[in-house]
């Protein structure tokens, strides 16, 4: 009888040890993607802000050239400001397509102005330009992946019951406007 009784209260015991560690063991794994995603997030915050340095300096080109264009270069601070300005993943989403609509405008000015299109540093500043694209749509699928890997943790049971004690909550993915799927067409 003292032996059963012992055997329960140490099946009881390991119960609580598994659960315990399971516990803390989806916790952590809930932190470290967390984490991830916010790393994500950083990289593609560090390339917006690296485009953003950059259009200045492509603005200022094209005003050499294009001095009577002042609508298009309004529409490019503005839409640089809203995008420094923005604080959340949909802001910055919502900043980001604009910024796209805007210099796809800048750009297309450059049709109408050959020595603009054969200046060096125009040439230098655009291939800089499509590198940080390029940056931000590989940061953006990392942490789009990041997000969704992180969604579907949090949802799943049970990592859902610790999640919903910690307080986490769905991450919004960084998706681009239907209009800016379209590539734009500009021949140099």
């Amino acid at each position: 009888m003292k032996n059963k009784g012992l055997m329960i209260v140490l099946i009881v015991v390991a119960v609580i040890a598994i659960i315990f560690g399971w516990y803390i063991s989806t916790r952590n794994s809930l932190v470290t993607l967390d984490e991830q995603t916010s790393a994500a997030w950083s990289e593609i915050d560090n390339q917006l802000q690296r485009r953003s340095d950059l259009i200045p300096n492509l603005v200022n080109t094209v005003k050499g050239y294009a001095k009577h264009e002042s609508d298009v270069f309004n529409n490019v601070a503005e839409a640089r400001s809203k995008l420094a300005g923005a604080a959340t993943v949909e802001e910055k989403a919502d900043g980001y397509n604009q910024m796209q609509s805007a210099l796809g405008r800048l750009l297309a000015i450059a049709e109408n102005y050959p020595e603009l299109k054969s200046n060096t540093n125009f040439q230098a500043l655009q291939d800089e330009l499509a590198g940080t694209e390029n940056r931000i749509s590989v940061a953006r699928k990392r942490y789009n992946d990041s997000v969704r890997t992180f969604n579907t943790k949090i949802k799943v049971f049970p990592s859902s019951i610790v999640a919903g004690n910690m307080g986490f909550e769905k991450k919004s993915y960084f998706e681009i406007a239907d209009s800016a799927r379209a590539v734009p067409q500009v021949q140099f």
